[in-house]
C-alpha cells in the first residue's frame, strides 16, 4: 500500500555490552530497518519473555508504537540532557561499534526515546537503507537480508 521498505532484517541481534535496568539480561530480538520516504521505520520482534524495554510495554503477541529514535552526534551530552530532565535510563548497549540507549519517556510521549550515536559507518548504513527505498519498485520484495 505505502511501498515502505525494503526492510533489512537483523535476526537474533547480539550486543557487545548490554544493560537493562541495572541487569545484563538481553532479550532475543529481531530488528527490521527500512524507510518510508524520509522516515526510518524499525520493526522489533522479541522471541522470549526476558524482561526488556519491549516487554515493559507489550506482552508476547501484542504490538504497537514503542519508541522514537534520535541519531546524535554527542551521545554523552544527550544522555546528560535526558538525565537532567529526570528521565530514567532503562537500557544501554554497545553493538556494531556504536553506543545506543533507551530512556523511559512514556510519561511525555507514550513510548521510549532512543539515543543512537552517529559515527560514519552508521550514517552510511542508514543512507544505504534510504537509497534502497528510493530504488524499490512496487511488487519487489519487502525484505532484504542483512549483509
Amino acid at each position: 500500500m505505502y511501498n515502505a521498505g525494503p526492510f533489512i532484517v537483523a535476526s537474533h541481534h547480539k550486543t557487545d555490552t548490554f544493560s537493562y535496568r541495572g541487569t545484563d539480561q538481553e532479550a532475543d530480538v529481531n530488528y527490521a530497518f527500512g524507510y518510508l520516504g524520509d522516515m526510518m521505520i524499525q520493526f522489533i520482534q522479541q522471541h522470549d519473555d526476558t524482561p526488556s524495554i519491549y516487554r515493559d510495554m507489550y506482552a508476547a503477541g501484542e504490538e504497537g508504537f514503542h519508541h522514537s529514535g534520535l541519531l546524535v552526534n554527542d551521545y554523552e551530552a544527550e544522555k546528560r540532557r535526558l538525565d537532567a530532565a529526570g528521565f530514567v535510563l532503562a537500557c544501554e548497549l554497545h553493538a556494531d561499534n556504536v553506543d545506543a540507549c533507551y530512556y523511559d519517556t512514556r510519561s511525555v510521549n507514550g513510548g521510549f526515546t532512543e539515543l543512537h550515536a552517529d559515527p560514519p559507518h552508521i550514517l552510511s548504513a542508514f543512507a544505504g537503507w534510504r537509497r534502497a527505498h528510493e530504488l524499490r519498485r512496487p511488487g519487489e520484495p519487502a525484505i532484504m537480508t542483512r549483509p
